[in-house]
């Protein structure tokens, strides 16, 4: 089959996709979608790569798996803004020797995820890669509120989470580790590696307390908890203090890193990978919030610490409120990520 036939051919499994809800006009198939934003509502807008050897590794991700984090890692965009996830394109590159079955359990692994939120799929391009697969995705979303913005935390909000952390990070070290250690039961391992290949979005969640009031800022936990925490505090003006024995470090994460002699505190405040929603909100709303979230989402929301005045900081404390050093999470430029 020549590459243009694989070309189209690929489109056309594509557009036997569902829709995913209305707003698109003309989709997938001509040089341009076509797309009807709901009256009043503002659009949002988000892109994220995904690179080979950088973003993830083939010798463990299938293709279904990269397919399905290429789209989470947007989703997480959309629902920090407290938006709903509409239209998506999809770019993809991939090395000779990738042969359509991979490209369209690539696909299959996104669809899945898109048809969970709503999101069609409305466009992309197709190529040839010299080197490692290549992913660019590209997703629009609306406004149902005010967007939530990191910066806009104010000194006295507090500081909390959504879920647990450290799970991606875990599932990666039990990835990397030549064997899967003795002792470590099955379902704690199957946690966090599902957390790290095929991560799930808090679009709900973003979307409740993007309606809910109270909540003064929001950030997803893409690049762990001290480099996304430090991003909040530098685009609000602000300083933060977080007490360390009050972070929520997941099950999976614990006994991994006693499996392998590792430290789960550390690949909850820097591993990142989590896309959890790190927010600040008014003191007084926090409970309301919390109770609220658990009984529409069922997810728990954890208060970590509170903003500060800038001059302050950001400090980290453990349990007897000792000032302790945090590790940063990932910086693209400084250090690799898979």
């Amino acid at each position: 089959m020549t590459p243009r036939a694989t070309e189209r051919r690929l489109i056309e499994t594509i557009r036997r996709a569902p829709a995913g809800g209305p707003g698109v006009r003309v989709g997938i198939g001509d040089d341009c979608a076509v797309l009807e934003p709901d009256a009043g509502r503002l659009l949002l807008a988000t892109t994220d790569l995904m690179i080979e050897d950088v973003h993830f590794r083939r010798r463990w991700a299938a293709p279904g798996d990269v397919g399905w984090k290429s789209l989470a890692v947007n989703l997480s965009d959309i629902a920090a803004m407290g938006g709903r996830p509409r239209w998506a394109l999809i770019a993809l590159a991939c090395p000779a020797g990738v042969g359509l079955e991979d490209a369209e359990e690539f696909y299959s692994g996104l669809l899945a995820l898109a048809s969970e939120h709503g999101v069609a799929v409305v466009g992309g391009d197709t190529a040839a890669s010299p080197a490692g697969w290549l992913v660019n995705v590209t997703l629009l979303g609306e406004a149902v509120a005010a967007p939530l913005l990191r910066s806009t935390a104010r000194a006295g909000d507090v500081v909390a989470v959504t879920g647990a952390l450290g799970r991606s990070a875990a599932g990666l070290a039990l990835l990397e580790s030549p064997a899967v250690p003795a002792g470590l039961a099955p379902a704690a391992g199957d946690d966090v590696r599902a957390a790290h290949l095929r991560p799930r979005p808090r679009v709900r969640e973003g979307l409740w307390l993007g309606s809910a009031g109270g909540v003064t800022a929001m950030i997803d936990l893409s690049d762990g908890l001290a480099t996304d925490l430090g991003h909040v505090a530098e685009e609000s003006g602000v300083g933060a203090r977080i007490a360390l024995d009050r972070v929520p470090v997941g099950e999976g994460a614990r006994a991994v890193a006693a499996a392998l002699g590792r430290d789960a505190l550390a690949w909850a405040t820097g591993g990142g990978e989590d896309y959890e929603l790190l927010l600040t909100c008014e003191p007084g709303a926090f409970r309301r919030l919390a109770d609220g979230l658990a009984a529409a989402t069922g997810t728990r929301l954890t208060a970590i610490g509170e903003v500060v005045v800038a001059a302050e900081g950001v400090r980290y404390t453990d349990a007897s409120g000792r000032e302790v050093a945090v590790t940063p999470g990932f910086e693209h430029f400084v250090t690799g990520r898979a």
